[in-house]
């Protein structure tokens, strides 16, 4: 088990004493990975390969027979109970010894948990009650990287990266945006788990959708071509954008190219401890603010990245928390044009005392004055 493991266990059951709690009930995919090892795939909030029950004594995981073996192999030093009929039977099971008279006070994660199924819970355990929310808390856990964290995205980076250059050298105009998506997603598969997510593919126009998906389109010589991909390796994600052209470019795209580009320099320049994520995101929006593209940068500047390719902290105009050492964030402004196209650039950066590392590589960068 890593470090980091034993380290959150040991202060959720801190939490569990404090807030005199019987149980914290996990049901986030990330926090059942990050704290068990246990990595499934959930399709969906109506369907789960398993929860985590944490008591002061015990560390149980729930998962149907689907994932017996599997758990057996990466949840290591966890309780394992298969259930047959439901999440709900195997809660119940688990506490089948104690007082019915006395009420189960339970820590959960209202975002991980559907209406129907809480309701459930409680309908089988009718002494159950969901009186903490344990969300902020695991959050707090898990924003800060320690050095086996650090080296696993690292990794997934480089990988990541490595699939980028291939794929890069093969671009050509006329292949279309899917084309160029399963070329990633194959080099993805081959050198690690897969994607963090989806990638995006967007050429031309389609360039102006912050989150496009790949169609048919064929790529055309001058326009921006969007590429946001990253890897998933041993259960940690990386992320990277990078717009590129084929042919000339004109120098209207290499204006907006260079407010980008600019714009994440000074964001980046700025990443220390202690500084306010929002005034991270100021920085960069005024930079392209100044270029005349205010109002066509449309999202945050950035996210943390670990187990979820999304996760606090937001370099966003509303998040007013501090940057911690030790956060690995995403430094990703951009300019978008409706109907023509355009540009995004995205790196990660490590979060530090007196600075920040960046952990992407600037080889595919254009240096256009």
């Amino acid at each position: 088990m890593y470090e980091f493991r034993k380290n959150a266990l040991s202060r959720i059951k801190k939490v569990i004493s404090q807030r005199k709690l019987d149980a914290i009930l996990i049901t986030s995919p990330e926090d059942r990975f990050y704290l068990s090892g246990f990595y499934a795939e959930d399709l969906g909030m109506k369907e789960s390969s398993g929860a985590l029950i944490i008591t002061k004594e015990e560390n149980i995981l729930l998962t149907d027979s689907r994932y017996l073996f599997q758990a057996q192999k990466e949840a290591i030093g966890w309780q394992i109970v298969i259930y047959k009929k439901g999440l709900h039977q195997g809660i119940k099971e688990i506490f089948k010894d104690l007082d019915k008279n006395k009420e189960i006070a339970l820590g959960y994660q209202p975002s991980f948990i559907t209406c129907k199924k809480k309701d459930l819970i409680q309908k089988t355990l009718s002494n159950s009650k969901f009186i903490h929310d344990i969300e902020p808390f695991l959050e707090k856990i898990r924003r800060e990287k320690n050095k086996e964290e650090i080296e696993l995205i690292k990794k997934a980076i480089w990988v990541a990266e490595e699939v980028f250059d291939q794929i890069f050298h093969e671009i050509k105009t006329g292949m279309s945006e899917k084309e160029i998506a399963f070329k990633i997603l194959e080099g993805l598969y081959k050198k690690a788990d897969g994607p963090s997510f989806p990638p995006i593919v967007a050429s031309g126009p389609n360039a102006a959708l912050p989150h496009a998906t790949p169609t048919d389109r064929k790529i055309q010589e001058g326009e921006p071509i969007i590429i946001d991909m990253g890897a998933i390796l041993n259960g940690y994600c990386s992320d990277m954008t990078r717009t590129i052209f084929l042919g000339e470019v004109s120098d209207y795209w290499k204006k907006i190219y260079n407010a980008v580009k600019e714009a994440q320099k000074k964001a980046q320049d700025a990443l220390k401890a202690g500084k306010i994520c929002k005034e991270i995101d100021k920085i960069a929006r005024d930079i392209i603010k100044n270029y005349g593209f205010e109002k066509q940068f449309l999202h945050a500047l950035g996210h943390g990245v670990g187990v979820a390719v999304h996760e606090p902290p937001y370099l966003s105009p509303r998040y007013r928390k501090k940057l911690l050492p030790n956060m690995i964030v995403t430094i990703e402004p951009g300019i978008y044009i409706s109907e023509k196209g355009g540009v995004r650039l995205e790196n990660m950066a490590l979060v530090l005392e007196d600075g920040a590392q960046i952990l992407s590589s600037d080889r595919w960068f254009y240096d256009w004055e």
